[in-house]
């Protein structure tokens, strides 16, 4: 059923605010008060939406999920591992503009809520398209993908590896394809 339009107005309104004061604090320093100030809605429609601004800083982040997750399945046919899909560059050249935010919620290793949120939404995509393809072990490697790509992205948010969005890109696709050409069951 579809969500009412009144109710992803206001969901709007309230992720904007908070995109809007984490650019100039940190999530810890942002209050309820002036979230709903800037979003020019009550208090208790906030919290009739979110129980708390860490629910609402993972809602206003989960764009960063769908985007990797996109990001990650944006090719067809056979990948060239020299060449990561454009929308996966332009997914890590778009995350330093929330990235204090992003760093808040997604944890070295690729911990947090936001991690979780990017870990299920990514495992269940792979797995299905695994599955689709007849592809082997789509388990393993659907968990494979997922923890990869959420614990380079997390470390990368967090300094823990050097490279520029392009580099590290290229890097991430490159493991991720050598996890898709993973030997099947008799691996042995």
């Amino acid at each position: 059923m579809p969500e009412d339009p009144r109710t992803e107005r206001t969901r709007a309104k309230l992720r904007t605010a908070l995109l809007e004061e984490c650019a100039s604090r940190p999530l810890d320093a942002v209050s309820v008060a002036a979230l709903v100030r800037r979003a020019g809605v009550g208090r208790a429609t906030f919290y009739l939406h979110y129980a708390d601004l860490e629910a609402l800083s993972v809602d206003a982040c989960a764009e960063i999920v769908r985007e990797a997750v996109d990001a990650l399945h944006a090719w067809r046919g056979v990948p060239d591992p020299a060449v990561p899909p454009p929308a996966l560059t332009a997914f890590f050249d778009a995350l330093p503009q929330h990235g204090g935010l992003y760093r808040e919620l997604l944890r070295p290793g690729g911990g947090g809520p936001l991690g979780l949120v990017l870990h299920q939404d990514l495992r269940a995509r792979s797995r299905a398209e695994r599955a689709l393809a007849g592809a082997p072990e789509p388990d393993l490697i659907a968990s494979a993908v997922a923890a990869t790509f959420a614990g380079i992205l997390a470390d990368w948010l967090h300094g823990l590896i050097e490279a520029t969005p392009a580099e590290i890109a290229g890097r991430v696709w490159r493991l991720l394809i050598a996890l898709h050409r993973a030997p099947g069951p008799d691996w042995g």
